[in-house]
């Protein structure tokens, strides 16, 4: 892959973090929410696999390392503002490490008109 922008010319926050929305190529399906850094980002346009950073363990995460559930990026986008990056993947297994395919498996409102 080559990156298109420099890390310098997005915006970051606090942290020095940015958002990363993941979804499945060909369904269109967001499979998660996670968060990259600089050093995640040019380890993703490496090698290809989605990389994030981990802010529970503070420590870089290579989506599938431990799982084998490896999200290899077919795309990777960033919004107008440039504060918010879409990845477009291709899904190994589970993202969620519930075992769920998406972490977006439990309802939080529904529309009344539906009931």
């Amino acid at each position: 892959m080559r990156a298109l922008f420099d890390w310098k010319e997005l915006k970051t926050n606090s942290d020095g973090m940015i958002p990363a929305v993941v979804q499945e190529e060909g369904t269109g399906e967001v499979l998660m929410l996670a968060y990259m850094n600089e050093e995640s980002y040019l380890s993703t346009i490496r090698t290809g696999v989605m990389t994030y950073w981990s802010r529970s363990r503070n420590e870089l995460w290579v989506k599938g390392a431990t799982s084998g559930h490896y999200q290899y990026v077919r795309s990777l986008s960033i919004d107008c503002d440039r504060d918010t990056i879409l990845a477009v993947v291709r899904q190994v297994g589970a993202a969620c490490h519930t075992g769920n395919h998406s972490c977006f498996f439990t309802p939080l409102a529904e529309d009344e008109k539906d009931q």
